[in-house]
């Protein structure tokens, strides 16, 4: 089976880009997607939609563990689509290496998936001069898959 590109409901072509009138008020752009079935590489899961100037200031996502074996395999990345002006960068804001779904004490007591947002945040915000849709890729298939949500959060400025 061939990769493919699956788009949340938040960042389908009918959803609204939120954006404030209110220069420096901090926006949330955020979608979650059920993960159903195994990922194959290059898979692309379309999360949220960021509006014509949107300036990211960081983030997070957080996801279920959706491999189980004692030995994780699955490995995403976190980026966004070309928009006519900037290009693709599908690890752009994480190059996340693998979903292991642990749970560590001191950040976070659950088994589940937390990474903030870094990529090129780690020189600051990005700014997007058109609507951006921001997406996941899949690097790697689980070894021992489990469904389960994703979901990512993207706060942003609209100057």
């Amino acid at each position: 089976m061939a990769a493919e590109t699956l788009t949340g409901t938040r960042a389908a072509t009918s959803f609204p880009a939120a954006q404030s009138h209110t220069a420096g008020a901090v926006l949330c752009a955020y979608g979650t997607y059920a993960v159903a079935a195994n990922v194959e590489a290059g898979d692309i899961f379309e999360m949220c939609k960021l509006p014509a100037g949107a300036v990211v200031i960081g983030g997070w996502i957080t996801a279920d563990d959706m491999d189980t074996n004692a030995t994780e395999t699955l490995d995403m990345d976190v980026g966004w689509a070309a928009n006519g002006t900037e290009s693709a960068d599908s690890d752009g804001l994480g190059n996340l290496g693998l979903w292991e779904g642990n749970a560590i004490t001191d950040l976070k007591a659950e088994a589940y998936n937390y990474f903030p947002l870094g990529g090129v945040l780690k020189d600051g915000p990005v700014t997007f001069t058109k609507e951006t849709i921001i997406q996941i890729q899949a690097v790697a298939v689980s070894a021992t898959f489990a469904a389960g949500d994703m979901s990512v959060y993207v706060l942003y400025l609209t100057p």
